[in-house]
């Protein structure tokens, strides 16, 4: 095998068109991000369909600026990995069938990677130090697992949402309150300007699993019940409980499997009030807490390709029989 694998990541479960270019998994040479939140602010949220066509219409001339800014060209290509699961049906066929397409022509290796898996490989280009064994907690729009990284390719689920995803309820108290898609930053913004002094529920089962409904039903209630309430206030409460649900289950993660190795992964990792939540942890519980820089949070095409690097060199390569599968779990 090489001394160097130069991977291109190919990113398109929702609504960014993303490429990437890394090297050995862990150094990134270019990761071009379009994103279309702009277009879809007017509607609340991703419309499927719309996303779909702007991942036609911005996937090749994306990868061209990636390649450009990494100064390689497709000949300097090892591997093509590309998201096909989970995500929009749609969106996912875009990036698969240009990954299928690119691997074809150029006749190079293609790697179809979880989504998931590469939320969770953000960690490695942000702490080049990582290594398998450690518990990571996934917090994103559509996922909230407790995963246990027993190898770069080897998980085993020890907890994960029953309804929505902290993401999800994020996105659904803010649409109800009055804040524009997407809805976690300005929750996370304006609960910085309040006190979470509202009693709110919390759900916890005798295993490791996540409820959020009940909090998000509390507070969508509570604004129904009384508009005048104090919005800064009700989001510091709401974001306080559903970091107290998150910390309470990772804590008995930590003793069930003794680790002293927590990543965080997902776009709602970036959020402030959890980050600094989770770094109190490192001196409660004697751990070490990591998280991806805040544009390796959100979906990019350098987590990709870094799970897709671990997959190739692990011999799991795909065919062009690969389709994109909405519903994948890890």
């Amino acid at each position: 095998m090489k001394k160097n694998i130069i991977t291109l990541g190919i990113e398109s479960s929702c609504d960014e068109t993303s490429v990437s270019v890394v090297k050995n998994g862990r150094e990134v040479l270019s990761n071009v991000i379009n994103s279309q939140i702009e277009i879809h602010k007017r509607f609340g949220g991703v419309v499927p369909e719309i996303a779909s066509r702007n991942h036609v219409e911005a996937i090749q001339t994306v990868t061209k600026e990636a390649l450009e800014k990494a100064g390689v060209t497709f000949n300097d290509i090892d591997v093509i990995a590309c998201t096909y699961g989970p995500g929009l049906v749609g969106a996912l066929l875009v990036g698969v069938a240009y990954a299928k397409a690119l691997s074809y022509a150029l006749n190079k290796p293609l790697v179809g990677v979880n989504h998931i898996q590469g939320h969770i490989a953000a960690n490695y280009i942000t702490h080049k130090e990582l290594e398998p064994p450690f518990l990571c907690v996934i917090i994103s729009g559509g996922h909230t697992h407790l995963v246990h990284i027993k190898d770069y390719t080897e998980f085993e689920i020890l907890g994960k949402t029953r309804d929505d995803a902290v993401g999800e309820a994020f996105d659904k108290v803010a649409r109800v309150i009055g804040l524009e898609y997407p809805g976690g930053p300005k929750i996370d913004r304006l609960a910085k300007e309040g006190e979470p002094n509202i009693e709110l529920p919390h759900t916890y089962f005798d295993n490791l699993d996540f409820s959020f409904s009940g909090i998000k039903t509390a507070v969508l209630n509570l604004h129904h019940k009384t508009p005048d309430i104090n919005k800064e206030n009700l989001c510091a409460s709401f974001e306080k409980a559903i970091t107290d649900v998150l910390i309470t289950n990772t804590t008995k993660a930590i003793e069930k499997i003794n680790i002293d190795k927590v990543a965080l992964a997902g776009g709602v990792s970036a959020n402030i009030f959890i980050r600094e939540r989770f770094k109190s942890l490192e001196e409660s519980k004697n751990i070490k807490v990591y998280y991806p820089e805040k544009v390796l949070c959100t979906d990019n095409a350098a987590m990709i390709a870094s799970a897709g690097y671990y997959n190739y060199i692990k011999g799991n390569i795909s065919d062009l029989t690969l389709n994109a599968v909405p519903n994948l779990k890890i």
